[in-house]
């Protein structure tokens, strides 16, 4: 299906690997003008022919830069995809609420949370005067906010609500806002030797490996497999699309089935 998005133009945020680079080379392909933002620029990310910009999006005025770089270089912008996450690293995040300081509060919900409210806040002047949207990548934690550590699962439930208030707000302007809430997926989280999910396996008395090849089954994960960031990649292109044009304050969870409840 043609997604009708050639020369169109978008700022991604986190694009250097994982989720963030497949959705700029899904836009790429798309044909869209792309401008990447992320702490370092990966040869990957080059190859995509995006423009990538370095910039650290958890300090306060990180997405305004980049949203400024990407006017100067763009003009106006047709969407957004705050995609920018993490602070689910392996040192300390399994050690339950008592274990985590105002600190890890503070640098976790900046990253995941405040880094999509002040490039919104950036981006939505220029959003507005094209009809654009804006896409916020979440997690299916947010609605399951046991299953992961406790500052990420409520900094990503409080992105997903930020996406239904602004969908309110904007909609009737001109400007959709929908979020897609990916299960597990084979990123840095689970994949890092020294992240979440090595962490997790050490703790459960397992090899890395083992973890991730029984991880979706024990999550509920009636697909038995990993969620593929290029899958997530393809609703962003979807919702970026004129053929979505009825779709505002969605929430996609993309987590094959593990969340059970209707």
């Amino acid at each position: 299906m043609d997604m009708n998005l050639t020369g169109k133009t978008a700022v991604v945020t986190g694009a250097s690997r994982g989720l963030g680079l497949a959705i700029v080379a899904a836009l790429r392909a798309e044909g869209m003008r792309v401008v990447a933002g992320s702490r370092t620029i990966s040869p990957e990310l080059k190859e995509t022919g995006a423009t990538a910009v370095a910039v650290d999006l958890s300090a306060a005025e990180g997405p305004a830069e980049l949203i400024g770089a990407a006017l100067a270089e763009l003009g106006e912008l047709d969407l957004l995809v705050n995609n920018v996450g993490g602070g689910d690293g392996g040192e300390g995040q399994l050690d339950g609420f008592l274990g985590f300081t105002d600190e890890h509060w503070h640098q976790t919900h900046e990253l995941n949370f405040l880094s999509a409210v002040r490039a919104t806040r950036a981006a939505l002047p220029s959003l507005l005067r094209r009809g654009g949207s804006v896409v916020n990548i979440s997690s299916n934690g947010a609605r399951m906010p046991h299953a992961g550590p406790i500052t990420y699962t409520t900094a990503k439930a409080a992105l997903t609500a930020f996406g239904k208030a602004l969908a309110e707000e904007f909609g009737p302007q001109g400007v959709r806002v929908n979020t897609i809430s990916p299960g597990p997926s084979l990123t840095s989280m689970w994949e890092d030797p020294n992240g979440y999910g090595a962490a997790l396996a050490a703790k459960m008395g397992l090899e890395h490996h083992q973890l991730l090849a029984g991880l979706p089954s024990s999550m509920g994960m009636t697909t038995g497999k990993f969620v593929a960031p290029e899958e997530i990649a393809t609703l962003v292109t979807y919702l970026a699309s004129p053929h979505a044009l009825s779709v505002n304050g969605a929430d996609y969870v993309m987590d094959g089935g593990a969340i059970k409840t209707v």
